[in-house]
């Protein structure tokens, strides 16, 4: 659809999901590494938009989910994120490009997830623990349909643990014994996708939040990344790399309280079906 066209639709809806199933196994393997493994990977995309005369509204859904079984290591979670972003926006020039909008974003995940020192595990995050939940106003721009760049001066970010086992510790920023810290800022959302043909199709966004109050200068990125390869009507490749840096998370160094880049990559061949988009 063109992004300039206000009047052909109202609700358009769709999305894709994604399931990938890696396995490995050893046998008298000189070099060494695992008897047996086993790698599941599950990832869902919906999306639902809304467009009339002066007014947008984007609403998208993530969620990823991932195991893996080792003869060594047993069973362990290797991906889990829930993520919702919604935009609200109202027209504010004359090329149906620039829209003054309120965002709303959260993002958190269902299952614990440990960090590992050889076979033992600490809890370092589990439901709602760390929670974000983000409120923004400012611009969003919109030059072509499948690009969206949004910017606000302005913009409310509550860090939030659930879980008492964590929030007691200290973590994400937040002070021992408080569950919740709320921070004031400058943020960017840029989101972009693209089909390459009929095969390949790429979906990314970049978060970019700078606090105010504490080290302006130290932006937290959050940027997600996936290319999906279509190998026949039922088969398909993808990739996921996932990049963050916050600095409240202190869980690297030598004392495990260093702010550090986090990356995420995962790759697999599996079921790739994409959701009929509709239009009303």
């Amino acid at each position: 659809k063109d992004a300039n066209d206000t009047a052909r639709w109202t609700w358009k809806r769709g999305g894709l999901l994604s399931t990938n199933l890696a396995q490995g196994s050893l046998s008298n393997w000189a070099a060494g590494g695992e008897n047996f493994s086993m790698a599941v990977t599950t990832y869902v995309n919906y999306f639902l938009l809304h467009k009339k005369k002066n007014y947008t509204w984007d609403n998208s859904l993530d969620f990823n989910l991932g195991f893996v079984q080792a003869t060594s290591l047993g069973s362990r979670k290797n991906d889990d994120r829930l993520d919702f972003l919604s935009k609200y926006g109202y027209r504010v020039d004359t090329t149906n490009k620039l829209y003054a909008t309120a965002l709303f974003n959260f993002r958190s995940q269902f299952f614990d997830g440990y960090t590992y020192s050889g076979d033992v595990g600490t809890l370092s995050s589990t439901f709602l623990s760390p929670a974000y939940v983000l409120l923004s106003a400012g611009f969003d721009y919109k030059p072509f349909k499948n690009l969206s760049i949004f910017l606000s001066p302005l913009t409310s970010r509550l860090t939030a643990l659930a879980s008492k086992r964590l929030y007691e510790q200290g973590l994400y920023g937040i002070p021992a014994g408080k569950r919740a810290i709320n921070e004031l800022g400058a943020f960017s959302s840029i989101n972009y996708t693209q089909n390459f043909g009929k095969t390949i199709t790429y979906k990314g966004r970049m978060d970019l939040f700078s606090n105010y109050n504490s080290k302006p200068q130290n932006v937290d990125i959050y940027m997600t990344n996936l290319v999906s390869f279509k190998i026949n009507k039922l088969l398909s490749a993808t990739y996921n790399l996932d990049l963050i840096y916050d600095d409240d998370v202190k869980l690297f160094g030598p004392d495990k309280n260093s702010p550090g880049l986090q990356v995420k990559s995962l790759i697999g061949i599996g079921f790739l079906v994409k959701l009929n988009n509709v239009v009303d």
